[in-house]
């Protein structure tokens, strides 16, 4: 499918984030091409639920494709005027990287090669991709900044995130290929994903079963309302990454480069611990959770806390949504759509 119209290139369309944003170009007249693979990690009603609601949409095309199918990526950006990349689409999940690693490698290393060689040979103009609060692994020094060295991650999720900021580092190096790097910080919200505490904890507490809370609820996560998290990812895809003039390589700052290449946090910027997070979520649901306490799972860091300030000095990023709003807003979503 050729499609001559300059587009903006939307992957994992059919996945939490990609859906929103992909929505969010839609309202300002953009076309946008969706590419997803529509894979079975999560339940694929839901995928197509909201792809449908994409379809319906002028100015949306779908493409099916996985990331990894190096023919069929070379074709989508040869046979389409893209000029701008919203890489959205991988293999999520820290704790299932302990159960498929293959999975992370195939996905997000040989499919984020794929991406970075179709905008290269392309010549598009900002590819803006997800990266991961995961990155910053065994860090302790809170807010996670992103002048922080992160050379310790705890998953192999983690390590593939760090894996695909220094291959968009090395592409900004070589070719000026304008690359930015967001490190989401917990993200929910109406259509959220079912692997996600928000969404499984809603659905045990609404069928009666108990909820697994992990280091005893003193687990801390910066979440972060996906309406926010839309706003920050568009005003960083319409202000293209550019060169730090002040960059040294005597004192390298990890979180910018002599290349166009930008690493940014996108968070709330306000941790909320894991059992305050539990009794707003009941207040919403009018239902007590009965609460099954476990120690830290492998792979998991007992807090976030993101310092967003970079991003908002640059595009103005400001997230305006707390928990007490977006998690009632979460539960109408839900009850609307699984009809409880």
């Amino acid at each position: 499918m050729s499609h001559q119209q300059p587009a903006i290139l939307v992957t994992g369309a059919a996945g939490f984030i990609g859906f929103h944003v992909a929505n969010r170009l839609l309202d300002r007249d953009e076309h946008v091409i969706g590419l997803d693979n529509i894979n079975d990690y999560y339940d694929v009603w839901l995928k197509e639920a909201r792809l449908a609601q994409l379809k319906a949409r002028e100015r949306f095309n779908f493409v099916k494709l996985d990331l990894a199918d190096r023919q069929g990526m070379r074709d989508l950006f040869a046979d389409n005027a893209i000029r701008r990349v919203v890489h959205l689409a991988a293999q999520a999940g820290v704790r299932y990287s302990l159960v498929n690693p293959h999975a992370y490698t195939e996905s997000n290393i040989e499919g984020f090669m794929n991406i970075l060689e179709g905008c290269r040979h392309a010549g598009i103009d900002h590819l803006v991709y997800a990266s991961s609060s995961s990155v910053y692994g065994g860090n302790t020094h809170m807010p996670f900044s992103i002048h922080d060295n992160v050379d310790h991650p705890v998953s192999l999720y983690a390590a593939s995130k760090k894996a695909n900021e220094l291959m968009a580092h090395c592409y900004a190096h070589l070719y000026r290929l304008p690359c930015t790097g967001l490190r989401f910080f917990t993200v929910y919200g109406p259509w959220g994903r079912p692997d996600m505490a928000l969404f499984i904890f809603t659905k045990a507490i609404l069928e009666g079963r108990p909820i697994d809370v992990f280091n005893q609820g003193k687990m801390q996560r910066d979440f972060t309302y996906v309406d926010d998290i839309v706003d920050g990812v568009i005003r960083t895809l319409d202000h293209p990454a550019t060169a730090n003039a002040a960059w040294s390589g005597e004192k390298p700052d990890p979180g910018t480069s002599s290349a166009p290449a930008r690493i940014y946090n996108i968070g709330n910027h306000r941790p909320v611990e894991l059992l305050h997070f539990i009794e707003v979520l009941e207040k919403a649901l009018g239902k007590k959770a009965e609460k099954r306490l476990l120690p830290l799972q492998p792979g998991d860091v007992p807090a976030t806390y993101a310092d967003i300030d970079d991003l908002t000095t640059d595009v103005g990023f400001k997230p305006t949504t707390p928990i007490e709003m977006g998690i009632p807003r979460f539960v109408e979503w839900y009850r609307g759509f699984y009809r409880t």
